[in-house]
């Protein structure tokens, strides 16, 4: 059984991810690292992008993030276009990979969620998601607010999934994982 976890930025879905491993040895294939990892090393990928981007789109080899998300944030339909690219090739990654766990804060907006049989939703009020990117990222809040309004709302993520972590700091994260596992089993 594949299972993909998800929620919105600051929900902790990284900790809970590292969790599973501490507790269970369960390894989780991070989407969004995997991403990184091919758009610096896919040549396949690298071309593509240039062609869409332009030739500041790597600079001496290395990803010119500026140019990259200058890019990104034009236009929904840039973003888009970057999708198509990079999406394809991360989900078929993670296909290769073996791995069983995916971890993908997008993953309703990916499509990833045709990938795995189960989804797990991350949450956590939404002044502690603030509070967490503001810290993780050193940005204002309005920042971390605005990177909340461009995923999906944590309600319509958790009305998608068929579990749920609630990961808000004073919740025992490890007993609702143990929990999940025995209701997986």
């Amino acid at each position: 059984m594949r299972i993909g976890i998800t929620g919105g930025i600051g929900s902790g879905k990284s900790y809970v991810c590292a969790r599973l491993e501490a507790l269970l040895g369960i390894k989780v294939y991070d989407c969004d690292s995997a991403a990184k990892r091919i758009i610096r090393s896919s040549a396949d990928i690298k071309e593509r992008l240039t062609a869409l981007i332009g030739p500041e789109t790597y600079i001496d080899g290395k990803l010119n993030k500026a140019a990259v998300a200058n890019f990104l944030l034009a236009s929904e339909s840039n973003a888009q276009a970057i999708d198509k690219i990079v999406h394809p090739a991360v989900a078929l990654d993670f296909e290769k990979s073996g791995m069983e766990w995916m971890e993908c804060a997008i993953l309703y907006e990916s499509g990833f969620d045709r990938l795995v049989d189960k989804v797990i939703a991350v949450t956590a009020p939404e002044a502690v998601r603030v509070e967490r990117v503001m810290k993780r990222d050193g940005i204002t809040c309005d920042k971390a607010r605005e990177w909340m309004t461009r995923q999906l709302p944590q309600d319509t993520v958790l009305a998608r999934a068929d579990y749920e972590i609630i990961n808000d700091g004073t919740q025992d994260v490890d007993r609702q994982i143990n929990e999940l596992i025995n209701k997986l089993k």
